[in-house]
């Protein structure tokens, strides 16, 4: 959009595309090691307090000795992608042009593979860094049917991800998410219209509907992502590509009667699951 190679100066080139001068010559910088550490202690206490905000996670983490202010704490949660989940009022607005859509599983029962996914985003912490995981899970049998690491939580990861969950397992009825801007925005509810599927979305901080979610975010991090120190992306890639393999076709799950994910998605037993 900017060309520095243009007779033009940089300053009237802003001005003519109406976009702050200072965010031409910005460069972003990497976040320290102090803050890795503290987001490292943020997304911890989260999953253990999701209820947790901004002020209560603050004196959490000084309980535990580490020393930072409520105004920071926010930066970071923000920077995480991580919010407080409690049934916020109405008031909310959603990104400019972009369609808020009903949940749609209250009281339904769940009884076949296909019925209903899921799609959430979690940050997941490195060694140096920080990246962010995306996944498509099936209700019903809790298998992760598609998956993507990225390093921003851009809209586009998102496509992609669903895009090869339709590709290798069909489509579902009914496809629920967060109101995140990344699954409202036109790219995303437009496959799934498409695909004719229909379009669910939890109500604003209510973690509760998108539960079975949640509690892979739990198991993924207490059983993998806490456990290691992830050198690059491509090796977070490849080890939590390696726990998600187990997680599906090796590890049993109690409210599957003891069965394994892909067992439940590929033969099912008469099991029913209420939303």
């Amino acid at each position: 959009m900017i060309d520095r190679a243009h007779d033009l100066p940089i300053t009237k080139q802003a001005k003519a595309l109406k976009i702050s001068r200072g965010s031409v010559y910005y460069l972003p910088r990497s976040v320290s090691a102090t803050d890795l550490e503290i987001m490292r202690d943020l997304d911890r206490l989260h999953l253990e307090f999701p209820f947790a905000g901004s002020r209560m996670l603050r004196g959490l983490l000084a309980a535990e000795g580490c020393k930072v202010g409520r105004r920071h704490v926010k930066t970071l949660m923000k920077r995480m992608g991580m919010e407080a989940l409690y049934r916020h009022p109405r008031t909310t607005k959603p990104e400019p042009g972009h369609k808020i859509y009903p949940y749609l599983l209250r009281g339904m029962e769940i009884v076949r593979p296909n019925q209903v996914w899921a799609m959430d985003i979690t940050y997941i912490p490195m060694a140096r860094g920080f990246v962010y995981l995306a996944v498509v899970l099936d209700w019903f049998s809790r298998r992760v049917l598609s998956w993507r690491v990225s390093i921003t939580m851009e809209a586009a990861f998102c496509v992609e991800t669903m895009e090869d969950a339709l590709a290798r397992h069909g489509k579902p009825d009914i496809f629920n998410t967060d109101q995140g801007s990344q699954f409202t925005g036109a790219a995303f509810t437009g496959m799934l219209a498409d695909n004719g599927i229909a379009i669910s979305m939890d109500g604003k901080g209510a973690w509760r509907d998108n539960v079975f979610v949640e509690r892979l975010w739990r198991s993924v991090k207490y059983e993998e992502v806490y456990l290691r120190a992830y050198d690059s992306v491509s090796d977070a890639r490849a080890s939590i590509g390696s726990y998600l393999g187990f997680y599906n076709g090796r590890r049993p799950h109690s409210s599957l009667d003891g069965m394994t994910p892909d067992r439940a998605y590929c033969k099912p037993l008469p099991l029913r699951l209420a939303a």
